[in-house]
């Protein structure tokens, strides 16, 4: 029995408890979480600024291609500018309209073209009409309008006929102006023999250039420099009569050919100014002129010499009758009283 108690004895082997606890006391080894981040201050970890400094110094690596890439930027925000910069107002729309009676698409195309400028807009509206009228050119233009204008006093009268391609145009207002501003050319141009240099008569020219051949001032001149300047002398002298090269009377900046071309720019058909008919009061009559003092004399010696037949008819008349005549041959009558009276009333002079 005795034996049997001993192994009873050693059961607190078996509790030995506090040898399983230490270990458990020493748990807070395990928990030495401190040793585990002292690594993650390592010196490594913070020479990331390092490569921080490394990566924000790059930029300085790439600074030249940067620089080199400055004047793209320049040229890719100048860009925008260009574009930006001729904003064209209503203003300079209308003004480029009333120089030109262009329309308004029109103006405006031009002022972006020519980045605003009017002047410029308005030289490329010319070159613009010129190319169109050249396009028309060969376009029938069979209807139109005869214009007739009276100048004032109605000593002066024009007849002018001025072509288009349809009847529509030639009721437009635009149109309509454009004629009747040319018969009113015609009558301020006096000169004027024919619509275009092409339709100068040939026996005409003919007798100018020997006209100028034969002056003075040119014959001491060489052959062939004398014919050179007559041939400009000539040149000269058949655009001053011709209608189509006189200075526009609405803007003496132009000529009647351009305003007419840009007409046809405007109208988009072809007019042809065609022929004019001017017509001068008295023109071809001959009238015998004489010193109006002369004039009177000779009107009061007709008078006085009265055939005899009309003087008996007058004596056989009544005394009351004669009395008048007597009367009359006693009053003097100046030359500058019946002048001032024909003047007042356009009667005869007697």
């Amino acid at each position: 029995a005795p034996v049997e108690e001993e192994p009873t004895a050693e059961e607190p082997v078996a509790e030995a408890a506090p040898v399983e606890e230490e270990p458990a006391a020493e748990e807070p080894v395990a928990e030495a979480a401190p040793v585990e981040e002292e690594p993650a201050e390592e010196p490594v970890a913070e020479a990331a600024p390092v490569e921080e400094e490394a990566a924000a110094e790059e930029p300085v690596a790439e600074a030249a291609p940067a620089g080199e890439a400055a004047p793209a930027a320049v040229q890719e925000e100048a860009a925008p500018a260009a574009v930006a910069a001729p904003a064209i107002s209503a203003s300079a729309v209308k003004a480029l309209r009333d120089k030109t009676g262009a329309g308004m698409m029109d103006c405006k195309k031009a002022l972006k073209e020519t980045e605003g400028d009017v002047d410029k807009a308005e030289e490329y509206l010319r070159k613009k009409g010129i190319a169109k009228a050249e396009k028309r050119a060969g376009k029938t233009a069979a209807e139109g309008l005869v214009s007739s204008y009276i100048h004032a006093g109605s000593r002066i009268g024009v007849l002018l006929e001025v072509n288009c391609e349809t009847d529509f145009v030639a009721r437009n207002p635009d149109f309509k102006e454009l004629v009747d501003t040319v018969a009113m050319q015609v009558a301020a141009n006096p000169d004027v023999m024919y619509v275009d240099v092409g339709d100068a008569d040939a026996a005409w020219v003919a007798k100018e250039k020997e006209l100028e051949m034969g002056k003075e001032d040119l014959l001491s001149k060489p052959e062939n420099i004398r014919e050179k300047i007559v041939d400009g002398r000539i040149t000269k002298l058949i655009g001053e009569k011709a209608l189509l090269e006189q200075a526009y009377i609405l803007d003496t900046n132009k000529t009647v050919k351009q305003a007419v071309q840009e007409a046809v720019a405007k109208l988009g058909e072809n007019i042809q100014v065609r022929r004019f008919a001017r017509y001068n009061l008295g023109e071809g009559i001959e009238v015998a002129k004489k010193d109006f003092a002369e004039e009177v004399a000779e009107q009061a010696a007709k008078k006085e010499a009265t055939p005899a037949e009309e003087a008996a008819p007058a004596a056989e008349a009544p005394p009351a009758e004669e009395a008048p005549p007597a009367a009359e041959k006693n009053i003097q009558i100046s030359a500058k009283d019946v002048k001032s009276l024909r003047e007042k009333t356009g009667a005869g002079m007697m």
